[in-house]
């Protein structure tokens, strides 16, 4: 039987390196992006069925590369875990437009390009999953934190 795979963006650090190394274990193929830990992620590619990628995965042509690169290597993917995250603490007041942009387009559009690059094969093989990875302030919202609210929400929308 042939392994199933898993593509987690910002598999590097925190949540996303404990789904690599859980997936892995359960002998997942697993293919996750980084962008900016690089050492971490080749620490966790301990495997021929690890395979680290940097990307940056606001950006759709980046995202559908990182894609290409582990069907290629594993043959389909068969979950999703759209996982890649920013935070930042900021009046309402204060956040610049560039904060806003930088803040959805890395927790909310990101998880929108990997998906839709990911469904067609998945409607394919007739079977995926796909899990976005949000927050409590998504559903509650967080005073200091607009911008990462709203694009938790999204995701949990």
């Amino acid at each position: 039987m042939k392994a199933k795979t898993v593509f987690i963006t910002g598999g590097s650090r925190g949540i996303g390196a404990c789904a690599v190394k859980m997936f892995a274990s359960e002998g997942y193929n697993v293919a996750f992006t980084y962008l900016k830990s690089e050492e971490k992620a080749r620490k966790l590619a301990t495997g021929s069925n690890i395979l680290p990628i940097k990307a940056d995965c606001s950006n759709s042509k980046e995202i559908n590369h990182a894609v290409d690169l582990a069907v290629e290597k594993f043959g389909n993917i068969d979950v999703l875990i759209n996982n890649v995250g920013i935070d930042e603490f900021s009046l309402l007041s204060d956040i610049t437009d560039d904060m806003w942009y930088k803040m959805i387009d890395t927790n909310l559009s990101s998880a929108f390009f990997a998906s839709r690059k990911v469904i067609k094969g998945m409607i394919n093989q007739k079977n995926g999953v796909i899990i976005n990875i949000s927050s409590m302030w998504g559903e509650v919202g967080a005073s200091c934190e607009i911008h990462y609210s709203v694009s938790k929400a999204g995701l949990i929308g």
